[in-house]
């Protein structure tokens, strides 16, 4: 089994929109065995919130809930958890790097470093743009998949 562990900000709105992305992802390909998908903040400032209200209905117009998610912190003990721990933005890195301490087995990359416009993803709770989130988030979580189902679910 591969994980997946998204992390933004503060884990209500681009982290869990690839949570939940990467998981439709999964169950439209039949793959739920083999994947683990989850979500987590750099900071503590939403800790137990639920997704964003704005996020949630970017998710809804594409047919995806997400149900009982509510904001956790990332912790050290994630890095042995999980194959890939994959930021938002280069802030998101830096804060990542310092919760865990380094990343000794190159686990840690950006969302959109997986794609062919590696960038930051904006932060839609600043820009508003949801549905430039969305299509930030999708493109990276589509490319991360597919790297890995053609690896044979093998992560990096």
């Amino acid at each position: 089994m591969k994980r997946i562990l998204y992390v933004c900000h503060g884990n209500i709105c681009r982290s869990p929109m690839a949570e939940f992305i990467t998981k439709k992802l999964i169950r439209t390909a039949g793959r739920e065995e083999a994947y683990e998908v989850a979500s987590a903040a750099t900071s503590t400032e939403e800790i137990g919130n639920p997704v964003y209200p704005m996020a949630r209905q970017e998710l809804a117009k594409h047919g995806i809930g997400c149900p009982g998610k509510t904001a956790r912190r990332l912790e050290a003990g994630d890095y042995g958890r999980y194959d890939m721990i994959v930021g938002m933005d280069s802030a998101n890195r830096e804060a990542i790097m310092e919760i865990l301490g380094g990343d000794p087995d190159s686990k840690v990359s950006l969302l959109l470093d997986h794609t062919d416009h590696p960038r930051d993803i904006a932060d839609p709770w600043y820009t508003r743009d949801f549905r430039a989130a969305w299509n930030d988030i999708y493109e990276g979580c589509s490319a991360i998949f597919a790297k890995l189902e053609a690896d044979g679910g093998e992560a990096d």
